[in-house]
Protein backbone atom coordinates (compact mmCIF):
# COMPACT_ATOMS: atom_id res chain seq x y z
CA UNK A 1 0.00 0.00 0.00
CA UNK A 2 1.56 3.34 -0.86
CA UNK A 3 1.90 6.18 1.84
CA UNK A 4 -0.68 8.47 0.42
CA UNK A 5 -3.77 5.91 0.56
CA UNK A 6 -2.96 6.05 4.04
CA UNK A 7 -3.82 9.27 5.32
CA UNK A 8 -7.35 10.07 6.73
CA UNK A 9 -8.74 12.98 5.20
CA UNK A 10 -11.43 14.74 6.65
CA UNK A 11 -14.67 14.78 4.27
CA UNK A 12 -14.92 18.32 2.99
CA UNK A 13 -17.44 20.93 4.01
CA UNK A 14 -18.45 24.26 2.99
CA UNK A 15 -17.01 27.49 4.56
CA UNK A 16 -19.32 28.40 7.04
CA UNK A 17 -17.09 32.07 8.00
CA UNK A 18 -14.85 32.54 10.71
CA UNK A 19 -17.72 32.83 13.51
CA UNK A 20 -17.64 29.21 13.82
CA UNK A 21 -19.91 26.72 14.40
CA UNK A 22 -23.98 27.60 14.42
CA UNK A 23 -26.81 25.57 15.41
CA UNK A 24 -28.86 25.31 12.31
CA UNK A 25 -32.18 27.37 14.39
CA UNK A 26 -29.74 30.43 14.59
CA UNK A 27 -28.43 30.12 10.93
CA UNK A 28 -31.25 30.80 10.13
CA UNK A 29 -32.76 33.35 12.45
CA UNK A 30 -33.94 36.37 11.07
CA UNK A 31 -32.89 39.65 12.62
CA UNK A 32 -31.02 43.61 11.90
CA UNK A 33 -29.61 43.25 15.25
CA UNK A 34 -32.41 46.09 16.95
CA UNK A 35 -36.02 45.73 18.37
CA UNK A 36 -38.82 46.32 15.73
CA UNK A 37 -40.46 47.93 17.72
CA UNK A 38 -38.22 50.38 18.78
CA UNK A 39 -37.82 51.85 15.35
CA UNK A 40 -39.81 54.98 13.60
CA UNK A 41 -40.85 55.93 10.29
CA UNK A 42 -39.51 59.51 9.03
CA UNK A 43 -42.61 61.71 8.08
CA UNK A 44 -42.35 63.16 4.74
CA UNK A 45 -45.03 66.13 5.91
CA UNK A 46 -43.49 69.15 6.21
CA UNK A 47 -40.01 67.39 6.80
CA UNK A 48 -37.67 69.01 4.32
CA UNK A 49 -34.12 68.57 4.95
CA UNK A 50 -31.27 69.58 2.97
CA UNK A 51 -26.86 68.50 2.27
CA UNK A 52 -25.86 67.02 4.22
CA UNK A 53 -26.24 68.69 7.58
CA UNK A 54 -29.67 70.00 7.40
CA UNK A 55 -31.27 67.35 9.67
CA UNK A 56 -29.22 68.94 12.61
CA UNK A 57 -30.75 71.32 14.56
CA UNK A 58 -29.26 75.22 12.85
CA UNK A 59 -26.07 75.41 12.86
CA UNK A 60 -24.61 78.53 15.44
CA UNK A 61 -22.34 80.85 13.70
CA UNK A 62 -19.19 79.39 15.21
CA UNK A 63 -20.37 75.60 14.04
CA UNK A 64 -20.63 77.89 10.23
CA UNK A 65 -17.47 79.35 10.90
CA UNK A 66 -15.52 76.12 11.42
CA UNK A 67 -17.21 74.39 8.20
CA UNK A 68 -16.33 77.14 6.52
CA UNK A 69 -12.81 76.65 8.05
CA UNK A 70 -12.46 73.25 6.64
CA UNK A 71 -13.76 74.27 3.37
CA UNK A 72 -10.74 76.74 3.28
CA UNK A 73 -7.76 74.59 4.38
CA UNK A 74 -8.70 71.64 2.14
CA UNK A 75 -7.98 74.48 -1.04
CA UNK A 76 -11.61 74.71 -1.93
CA UNK A 77 -13.57 77.86 -2.78
CA UNK A 78 -16.70 78.71 -1.02
CA UNK A 79 -19.71 80.11 -2.60
CA UNK A 80 -23.02 80.69 -1.97
CA UNK A 81 -26.48 80.22 -3.30
CA UNK A 82 -29.87 80.69 -2.48
CA UNK A 83 -33.48 79.60 -3.80
CA UNK A 84 -37.08 80.55 -2.71
CA UNK A 85 -38.79 78.19 -0.84
CA UNK A 86 -40.91 76.77 -3.76
CA UNK A 87 -37.80 76.09 -5.95
CA UNK A 88 -35.43 74.65 -3.34
CA UNK A 89 -37.07 71.54 -2.73
CA UNK A 90 -37.37 69.19 -5.97
CA UNK A 91 -40.52 67.39 -5.70
CA UNK A 92 -41.15 66.12 -9.69
CA UNK A 93 -39.01 67.61 -12.12
CA UNK A 94 -40.42 70.25 -13.79
CA UNK A 95 -42.31 69.92 -17.26
CA UNK A 96 -40.23 68.12 -19.01
CA UNK A 97 -41.78 64.67 -18.04
CA UNK A 98 -37.91 63.27 -17.75
CA UNK A 99 -38.27 60.71 -14.69
CA UNK A 100 -35.17 60.78 -12.57
CA UNK A 101 -35.26 57.35 -11.49
CA UNK A 102 -34.60 56.03 -15.05
CA UNK A 103 -31.77 58.69 -15.82
CA UNK A 104 -28.77 58.90 -13.28
CA UNK A 105 -27.48 62.14 -12.86
CA UNK A 106 -30.62 64.51 -14.49
CA UNK A 107 -30.63 67.88 -12.61
CA UNK A 108 -33.45 69.48 -13.81
CA UNK A 109 -35.10 72.06 -11.54
CA UNK A 110 -32.47 71.57 -8.82
CA UNK A 111 -30.18 74.31 -9.63
CA UNK A 112 -30.41 77.48 -7.14
CA UNK A 113 -28.88 80.89 -7.83
CA UNK A 114 -25.27 81.85 -6.78
CA UNK A 115 -25.37 85.08 -4.47
CA UNK A 116 -22.43 87.44 -6.08
CA UNK A 117 -19.00 85.34 -7.34
CA UNK A 118 -17.46 82.46 -5.75
CA UNK A 119 -15.55 83.69 -2.98
CA UNK A 120 -12.11 82.94 -4.67
CA UNK A 121 -8.94 83.12 -2.65
CA UNK A 122 -10.92 83.75 0.62
CA UNK A 123 -9.67 82.12 3.76
CA UNK A 124 -11.50 84.23 6.82
CA UNK A 125 -14.69 82.53 7.74
CA UNK A 126 -15.75 85.55 9.16
CA UNK A 127 -16.03 87.10 5.56
CA UNK A 128 -18.33 84.52 4.45
CA UNK A 129 -20.63 84.62 7.80
CA UNK A 130 -20.75 88.56 6.69
CA UNK A 131 -22.52 87.08 2.72
CA UNK A 132 -24.65 85.13 4.31
CA UNK A 133 -26.63 87.55 6.24
CA UNK A 134 -26.66 90.01 3.51
CA UNK A 135 -27.49 87.31 1.25
CA UNK A 136 -30.48 86.41 3.47
CA UNK A 137 -31.13 90.09 4.38
CA UNK A 138 -31.75 90.80 0.74
CA UNK A 139 -33.72 87.44 0.65
CA UNK A 140 -35.86 86.46 3.49
CA UNK A 141 -38.14 84.09 1.94
CA UNK A 142 -35.34 81.85 0.85
CA UNK A 143 -33.00 78.99 1.60
CA UNK A 144 -29.36 79.84 1.84
CA UNK A 145 -26.92 77.19 1.75
CA UNK A 146 -22.46 77.37 1.52
CA UNK A 147 -20.54 75.30 -1.04
CA UNK A 148 -17.33 74.14 -1.09
CA UNK A 149 -16.26 73.72 -4.84
CA UNK A 150 -12.70 72.05 -5.81
CA UNK A 151 -11.26 74.12 -8.81
CA UNK A 152 -8.87 71.44 -9.43
CA UNK A 153 -11.40 68.80 -9.86
CA UNK A 154 -13.91 70.81 -11.32
CA UNK A 155 -16.74 69.51 -8.64
CA UNK A 156 -18.66 70.36 -5.63
CA UNK A 157 -16.96 68.95 -2.85
CA UNK A 158 -19.18 70.26 0.11
CA UNK A 159 -22.56 71.91 0.90
CA UNK A 160 -24.64 72.68 3.76
CA UNK A 161 -27.97 74.82 4.59
CA UNK A 162 -26.74 77.87 6.76
CA UNK A 163 -30.50 79.42 6.70
CA UNK A 164 -33.84 78.72 6.68
CA UNK A 165 -36.55 81.18 6.23
CA UNK A 166 -39.78 82.18 8.14
CA UNK A 167 -41.92 78.89 8.45
CA UNK A 168 -38.89 77.06 6.62
CA UNK A 169 -37.62 75.50 9.56
CA UNK A 170 -36.77 72.40 10.45
CA UNK A 171 -39.01 70.22 12.53
CA UNK A 172 -38.25 69.12 16.25
CA UNK A 173 -36.10 66.06 16.25
CA UNK A 174 -38.65 64.62 18.25
CA UNK A 175 -41.20 65.52 15.49
CA UNK A 176 -39.43 64.08 12.45
CA UNK A 177 -40.35 60.65 12.66
CA UNK A 178 -43.90 58.85 14.20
Amino acid sequence: MSAIASINVAPVRAFNGLKGEQSAKAAFKVTNGFKTSAMMVWTPVDNKFFETMSYLPPLTNEEISRQVTYITSNGWTPCLEFSESDMAYTINHGPDGIVSSASCGYYSNRYWTMWKLPMFGCTDSSQVLAEVAKCSQAFPNAYVRIAGFDNVKQVQCASFLVYRPIGGAAKAVNARSV
